[in-house]
């Protein structure tokens, strides 16, 4: 069981990407996975996708009243929906355990794990320690406190890359030898599409003049990810490349980015985009001569896989996972995070030199099969399943689980009272949790749980 807030056609972040591919491989190599997530408006409450995947979309039971809120309440409407598809699977006592991706999904999968003594793994894709650089107000020590204890509660805990296995090691006091690194991964089949010279020609005429060169950027616009660094960096480039157009591609708040592009008098020389998915994104890196990743922090960085399935010579920072995904010299450039001259360098160095483009670029498709193939990384997860169902079965849990594996699990469904839940959810006995919405902060009493560990009445907005 999946548990995850987004699933495509939802897709705010990574983790829906991430959980879609991994799901579909997972299915190919003969598990049958289940994603519960939060329902939209452009897909239905209950199907099979194209990929096999049973997907069950939750719908929240009132509106929420913020960020914090909204989470609660998916969580209570996730429980109640595992619920009724464990009642439905119990009586086959098939292998199953449950898969939370990020703190988000924390709060049904600790209270179903209890409840039917079955393990649970747990996907960490990135900190909100790494996020801000630190813990700086009540929401993010909030969010701290939740990753801590979904490292706490999983059997096992997954992170794609050896930075992050650090970063969790060290933040949540979680043993090193708990924690699995399996890399993203990338389909570079959706990037290999026929096109035509006359195509890529009237494509690349809407972004730039046909003797400028595209420096292309892709991501949100958040610190975080150094797009102030680029923009930094882009006068510098220019100074010595004037044929050079850099293209901003991303959706979201950046009425301060382009003040700023004019202040330096850019207009001319970059483009804000806008969002773009799917084919037109696709499009966009088959025509940059640079794609740049300039991350002050980044768990793994998919989006320099994506380019490099494209075919783009890639410069990326040396953030956090960005040295594990890019090999400076070998399938890329790197530059110093934060540094906007170091990463000049790197983009004139690719610019200048396309012999070497060449060559980084031929290494690095290599490299994306070799270590990035979601059939391998798969694979990967299946092990860390079947190790996890081994050591289970061979502990005490499975001596009290409610699962029909062991002498007694019948008896023990029945006094625990998990069919009558599956109708209402574990959550429905408890008060509705009060949220006060103020500005600027926002009190939400935490999980009884978190009581005696984080002081969260106040969280701000």
């Amino acid at each position: 069981m999946m548990l995850s807030w987004e699933y495509p056609p939802r897709i705010v972040g990574g983790i829906s990407p991430h959980v879609h591919e991994l799901s579909h491989q997972l299915v190919r190599q003969g598990v049958e996975i289940h994603v519960i997530t939060k329902a939209t408006p452009l897909a239905p409450d209950e199907e099979v996708d194209a990929g096999g995947v049973h997907v069950h979309r939750v719908h929240l039971e009132e509106e929420p009243d913020n960020f914090i809120h909204e989470i609660q309440l998916l969580n209570k409407a996730t429980d109640l929906r595992c619920r009724q598809l464990l009642e439905d699977w119990r009586p086959g006592g098939q292998p199953t355990l449950f898969h939370a991706h990020d703190w988000l999904s924390l709060d049904s999968a600790r209270e179903l794990k209890y409840e039917y003594q079955l393990p649970m793994v747990a996907t960490i894709h990135a900190t909100e320690e790494g996020r801000n650089n630190g813990l700086h107000n009540e929401m993010q020590r909030y969010i701290h406190e939740q990753e801590y204890w979904l490292s706490y509660e999983a059997w096992r805990v997954i992170v794609c890359s050896q930075f992050m296995r650090e970063q969790v090691h060290r933040s949540f006091s979680c043993p090193i030898d708990k924690i699995d690194v399996i890399y993203n991964g990338v389909d570079a089949g959706k990037f290999k599409f026929d096109w035509t010279e006359t195509e890529r020609r009237d494509w690349r005429a809407r972004f730039a003049l046909p003797e400028e060169k595209i420096v292309m950027y892709v991501g949100r616009f958040v610190r975080e990810k150094g797009i102030h660094v680029l923009l930094n960096a882009a006068s510098v480039v220019l100074a010595q490349e004037p044929r050079t157009k850099f293209v901003i591609v991303g959706g979201g708040y950046r009425e301060h980015l382009e003040k700023f592009v004019r202040w330096y008098g850019l207009q001319e020389k970059v483009l804000f985009t806008g969002f773009m998915a799917n084919r037109s994104l696709y499009q966009v890196f088959r025509i940059a001569d640079v794609a740049v990743f300039p991350s002050l922090y980044e768990p793994f960085g998919i989006v320099a896989l994506e380019a490099m399935a494209a075919g783009a010579p890639v410069v990326t920072s040396d953030a956090g996972g960005l040295k594990e995904v890019v090999l400076h010299d070998k399938t890329g450039t790197l530059a110093f995070a934060g540094n906007a001259e170091s990463l000049a360098w790197a983009m004139l160095n690719v610019l200048r030199d396309p012999t070497r483009a060449g060559r980084l670029k031929k290494a690095a498709e290599a490299r994306l099969v070799s270590d990035f193939d979601w059939s391998g990384l798969a694979t990967q997860t299946i092990a860390v399943y079947e190790r996890v169902w081994k050591e289970f079965m061979e502990s005490y849990w499975a001596d009290n689980t409610l699962w029909p594996v062991t002498p007694g699990a019948e008896e023990r469904a029945a006094r625990s009272g998990v069919r009558e839940k599956a109708l209402t959810g574990a959550f429905s006995s408890r008060p509705t949790r009060p949220t006060h919405v103020s500005v600027p902060t926002v009190h939400v009493p935490v999980d009884k749980a978190l009581a005696d560990q984080v002081d969260a009445e106040e969280i701000e907005s």
